[in-house]
Formats: structure tokens, sequence, C-alpha cells
């Protein structure tokens, strides 16, 4: 009897969905995507409406095959790839991949929020078929994309410097980050003065307070004499209690994860990166192993939606309920609504079952997977407990011509906190409720205290999402790989889980928004975001936002003049060259900044720089070897070049005698040569055998030249901050 075919796209969701449908059906993963674009050309026929030229990914040859195998041993085909519009393109291929064996057979696509029994089930039990319209809304993205990446690249290679890349949406993310660090600079701090001063009676608690009016109106203090002479007139007034309110508040718990706010928090709770978050995410969403089975914890986790099923809900509740009592369940559901309807098809991030308690998983789940698994089933448990109920205490303090004021809130009743404790109260003073109005009051530490206004803070990963997804850049999919891409392609560094922009990533956005500063900006890429989701609602056509694209960065480009553009990122130095006496200007290539003359091509002269810790210009003084070049007996340098240290001659062009810079550590695999350092296209360092071709030695962990004293080995590596012996594997941190 011939078995049914479910295609997913990984091995785990396969084991995961094998685990409870048991032997009717074949499970197989695809691998992910199995067509794309080709990647040497922009395979785009632009002319011929935007048509896509799509090539199948030659490392999954084995996979096809084997899919196409399982597909003519079946009598149905379930296509089940993630809920969302990348998951139906990837069904869409595997339907294009499979029709030559699929004639004559039910090809369905099935979707599911979880992989659990009961909504796979479901799910096989109402196939349907693939969305086109979210097909060509995947598509559309996809091209748009490689438009950019295959047409404003090139001009950056050409302007700046080789493997750089500008992207749709990773390019305005990097603008906001630029356009932040350029508010930060030019920021002006002014000085302000605020009073302040501690009050009590008799036993009471005292209280801190600040002067809140000064004859009646918002003191406004610029320097100490202005902050001085108020002092000196009330230091000795009598103060009292002139008014007191109290009020009680409910603070109701935040709504259940999306995929950006669970970024956001597991960024600031956990401080892991988006790509970490989604990474751990999608494994606990294709299934962990519990007790030697592999099992789905949580629901689809990129979405937008806020909405809860109405079994998860009435499970939710239940537990509640059950373990925590009747008393702390919300008198009625609590429903979170979406700003928008377009993912209401989906849910929020939840449990699976509620009564998978991160504490019982423990033992089973690796730290990371249990904080972010505990994060996830505490906030949705929290969703339908009572609210954190606090009482406010505000007090006016008078005395002459001046009024303080103070206030302060108790929790009377913690509600959801119970079970999510992450979320931070500001519960100010800690006044004492026997404080009454009328009440004399004692002073102590009446004192001014200076203050200066602060720039705006740089953007951390979870405040830059949080940013572009107020302003409608990207979806949640795109996230982690725009924080990534800006990352790996050093147009930022992480600074105290601050973004900082390298000089490189100035440049690159200063070249594009002089150029392009029509497509890349916010309000144009949120307007190009909603039309794509019009287009999955069948409200836009594909190719119609596609022409109007093309066309505006197609006119851009033509009009774009290299020269200019490569002198409008030059800095003019008050530096003279040392050949002719004429200023030396930054300019960009292939490894960087230099300095070059502004006489060229007349003088040719460069030189590399660094700035101080002041930002001032140092000449980098080449090291000069002990050694003379064998060939002309000049002085050896060491150099830099695109891949690295190495040794040459001084008087280069005329000698161009060189040889490679080794660590002095012996090879271990040829015992000949020395390991050297060297970096990739991408700029990244790894070390090799100085005799390459002939020893293909490599190793990405940098050698130190310390022997082991346990193997007596001659050398050790650094690995991830730790001394480690690459021989007997001897931890030396």
């Amino acid at each position: 009897m011939a078995k049914d075919l479910i295609i997913v796209e990984s091995p785990t969701k396969a084991k995961t969905l094998g685990k409870f449908l048991g032997k009717n059906y074949i499970i197989k993963a695809s691998m992910g995507h199995i067509r794309d674009l080709p990647k040497k050309e922009i395979g785009i026929d632009i002319e011929g409406g935007f048509k896509p030229k799509y090539v199948t990914d030659r490392s999954k040859a084995k996979v096809i095959k084997q899919l196409k195998e399982s597909a003519k041993q079946s009598d149905a085909i379930y296509l089940a790839p993630d809920h969302d519009r990348e998951g139906e393109a990837i069904a869409w291929h595997l339907q294009h991949i499979l029709k030559d064996v699929s004639k004559g057979k039910h090809v369905f696509r099935i979707i599911f929020n979880e992989i659990t029994k009961r909504a796979v089930t479901e799910a096989l039990e109402k196939p349907g078929e693939i969305d086109q319209l979210k097909v060509d809304s995947q598509q559309a993205r996809r091209i748009l994309d490689r438009l950019v990446g295959y047409s404003i690249s090139p001009l950056l290679w050409k302007v700046i410097s080789g493997g750089l890349s500008a992207g749709r949406v990773q390019s305005v993310a990097l603008r906001i980050i630029c356009e932040r660090e350029e508010a930060i600079k030019a920021f002006k701090k002014t000085e302000y003065w605020t009073i302040e001063a501690d009050f009590f009676k008799n036993e009471l608690n005292p209280f801190h307070s600040v002067l809140h009016r000064w004859k009646d109106e918002k003191p406004t203090l610029n320097n100490k004499n202005e902050t001085d002479s108020i002092l000196s007139t009330i230091e000795n007034k009598d103060f009292h209690i002139s008014d007191k309110k109290v009020s009680n508040r409910k603070i109701h718990p935040l709504p259940p994860f999306i995929t950006s706010t669970l970024q956001q928090e597991s960024s600031k709770i956990y401080n892991f990166s988006s790509k970490k978050t989604m990474m751990i995410a999608q494994q606990l969403y294709e299934g962990v192993d519990i007790n030697g089975e592999s099992t789905a914890l949580i629901s689809y986790m990129r979405t937008d939606s806020l909405r809860l099923s109405q079994e998860a809900l009435s499970s939710v509740r239940k537990y509640i309920g059950d373990n925590y009592g009747d008393d702390k369940l919300y008198q009625k559901e609590r429903v979170y609504k979406n700003k928008s309807s377009a993912q209401d098809a989906h849910e929020a991030i939840r449990p699976t079952d509620v009564k998978h308690v991160p504490e019982r998983l423990k033992d089973s789940l690796s730290p990371d997977h249990y904080k972010l698994y505990s994060l996830i089933w505490q906030r949705t448990i929290a969703t339908q407990m009572i609210p954190v109920e606090v009482q406010t205490i505000n007090l006016e303090i008078a005395g002459g011509d001046a009024l303080f004021k103070a206030s302060g809130g108790t929790i009377t009743n913690p509600g959801f906190l119970e079970v999510y404790k992450h979320l931070k109260l500001n519960m100010g003073e800690n006044i004492d409720s026997s404080y009454k109005v009328k009440d004399g009051l004692q002073k102590n530490n009446l004192k001014g205290h200076q203050h200066f206004t602060k720039p705006p803070a740089r953007y951390s990963e979870a405040t830059l999402i949080k940013e572009l997804e107020a302003k409608g850049i990207g979806r949640p999919s795109t996230y982690s790989s725009i924080t990534s891409t800006i990352k790996e392609r050093q147009y930022v560094d992480i600074m105290e889980k601050k973004f900082f922009p390298t000089e490189l990533g100035m440049a690159v956005n200063k070249f594009l928004v002089d150029r392009f500063d029509e497509v890349f900006n916010v309000e144009f890429t949120k307007v190009l975001e909603d039309g794509l989701d019009k287009v999955a609602e069948g409200k836009n056509d594909w190719q119609s936002l596609l022409k109007d694209y093309y066309g505006k960065i197609d006119k851009l480009i033509k009009s774009t003049d290299i020269r200019k553009a490569k002198n409008s990122l030059d800095v003019q130095t008050d530096i003279k060259c040392d050949k002719c006496g004429a200023p030396m200007v930054i300019k960009w290539g292939r490894r960087g900044r230099f300095l070059g003359c502004s006489n060229y091509p007349n003088c040719s002269n460069i030189k590399n720089f660094y700035n101080d810790e002041n930002g001032d210009i140092k000449i980098e003084k080449p090291e000069i070897l002990d050694e003379k070049c064998p060939q002309d007996e000049g002085s050896l340098v060491v150099k830099n070049s695109r891949y690295g240290k190495f040794i040459g001659c001084s008087n280069y062009p005329k000698c161009k005698y060189t040889r490679k810079l080794t660590l002095g550590i012996k090879c271990p695999k040829c015992l000949n040569g020395e390991i050297v350092a060297n970096k990739d296209k991408k700029g990244r360092t790894f070390y090799g055998c100085s005799s390459y071709p002939e020893c293909k030695f490599i190793s990405n962990n940098k050698p130190k030249n310390v022997q082991c004293p346990e193997c007596d080995n001659n050398y050790l590596e650094e690995t991830s901050g730790k001394l480690v012996c690459p021989k007997c594997k001897t931890d030396y941190s």
C-alpha cells in the first residue's frame, strides 16, 4: 500500500512530525530552498516583465533525487513548509521540481501554526492549495533585493572598496544608525540645576523631594548663582505638607510575544542577539529532545499577530485557575488587537502546551533553550492574569515661595508579576502612608544639583528593532538578517551593547544618501513594504511595483558620476606631502582609508595612518627589519596588503622583492614551513602554512608561540578567549 508524502524544510521538523503521524506517511525534508536566483548573474529578465531565472541548488541534488523517488511511491503529496511567504515560496518551488513525477497525483499545501498532533491532523484533514499571491509577494521582495544588490553594490566597489553591499532595507537601517551618530556629534550639552531635599517627621521614614514651583512658576535654573540665590532664601523656612493625593492604579500585562518583541526582550534580559534568538526559537518550534522524543514547544515564531487561538486561551486560563487560583485569573478573556489585520491568520508566539512547565523541562533543555522557552511561557500565562495593583502617594511640600513635590508607589497586589517577573516598575519614593496634610516637616540635605542635558542614546539591537518596527521598515523574518548583515559587513561595531557606525559604514551611508536618498529613506521603504503586503492581499500587481521601483534606481544609477562620488568622500587635511608639499587628503581604497597626495596623478605618494585617542591623524611608520633585501640590499620593511602583512623591499616599486611574514611557529602538518596570518576576501583572518600550496594546513584559531607543558607541542591556540593546546586539548585559561 502506497503512503502519502509530506515535505517540510528541516530534518528536525520531520522527526517531530514522525513521532505522532505513524507509518502511513513518508516524511522528508527539503533542507530549505531548493531553487533560487543564480549567484553569478542578476538572473532577472528586466525587459521581459522582471521574470526571474531560477536555478536548482547544486548542493541539493541528492535531496531532490530522494524527494522525487519518494513522490513516485506516494499516492498524494503534502507540501508543509512554514506558514509564511518564504514557506509558501518553498512549497511553490517544490511543486515545480516535482511536476514530472507528480502527474495524476494530488499535490496539496498544508499549513499549521504549531507542530502538534492536533494541529497537523487538522491540516491534513483540510488541505489547501499554494497561495499564489503570497508567492508573488515573496518573489517581488526577492527580486527587489536582487535589483538593489546587483545594481548599486558595484557602484560601492568603484567608489569606496570591493566586497561592499547595498541592501534595500539594511541600508535604511544603517542610515538610521548613522543619523543618530551625527545627532550625537552635533549635540551641545546645556547646563541646568535642580534643588532637592529630604523631608521627614519624627520617626517616619524620610523621603526625597524636588523643587517643583518657585513663586508659582516652574523654576529654570541655569547656573550655580541662580540656584544658590533660591537656596539662601528657603534654607531657614518652615515646611509642611500642603497637599496629599492617594490613588490606585492597575498595570495590565503586556501582549504575548510577536517576533520583534521576543527579539527585543531576549536582548534586554539575556543579551541574546536577534540572530541567536531566532535560531533558538526555530529549534523550540521544530522540536527539541524531551525524554528521548522530539517535542515542539512553541508555536510558529515569525509572526506579527497578537492573537491567541480560542483553544490556547482556554488552556491558559484553566492552567491559571488550577495552579494559581481563580483569584489570580482575569475576569474575562484578555484579547489583544493588531494594528493591522494583515497577519490575523497567524498567532502570537506561545507554548504548544501550557502543561510543559519550564521548570519541569529544565534538565532536558540547554541553558539557552530554557531561558527563551521560560520567557515565552511566562509571558503567555501572564496575559490572562489579574493586573498589578499599585497605590500611589503624591505629596506637595510648601515653604515660603517654594513648592516641592514627591511621589511614591507601593505594590498592593503583584498580580501577573507572580509569573512574569521581568517587568521593571519604578515605584519612586517610599512614602509612609501616615503622612498627613498640614504635617510640619523637618528637612535635610537641602542642596543644588548640577546636571547637563544628554545627547540621544545610541541604538542597541533591541531599540533598533523597535525603531524599524515602529517605522514599518522590514518584517519579522528580516530583523535578524538586517542587524547581522550590517555587523558582518563591518558597517557597525558593537560596544557596550550599542551600535557605533564605523568609518566605513559612515562612508557607505554618505554615498547612498547623497546619490540614492530617493529610495534609501524611511518613508519610501515603508511605502514599498506596504506595497509588498498589498501584493500578498491581491490589491497590488507585483510587476507594476517592480517597474516603478527599478525605474527610480535605474535613473539614479545612470546619473551617478563615479569620479565626483569618490571625490565627495575625500577629506582635506593640513598634512603636507613629504614629496611635493601639496596637501594630503583622506581617501578610500580596497584596504580602507589612506592618505593620498592631492596632486595626484602628478604625485602618487600615499601613507597609511591611524587616529589617536584625540582623533588626530598619525602616520604609520613602517616596521624596518634588521635585514637587507637579497636583491638590491635595500631595507626590508613589514607591509600590509588586503590579504595580511608581508615583508617587502623599501625600494618598491624599483625592487619588488616580497616574502611572507611568519609567526615564527613551525607548521604542525609539514614541519617545514611556518605559520602565517592571512586574510580572505571578506577580510577575515585565518592561519596557514608558508609552504602553501604544497602544504594546505589551515586554522581559524590564532597560534601563540608557547610550548604546551603537558605534551610538549610547540604552540598553543587562542580559542574563545582561552589558550588551548591543539594536540592534547589541555585548557590553560
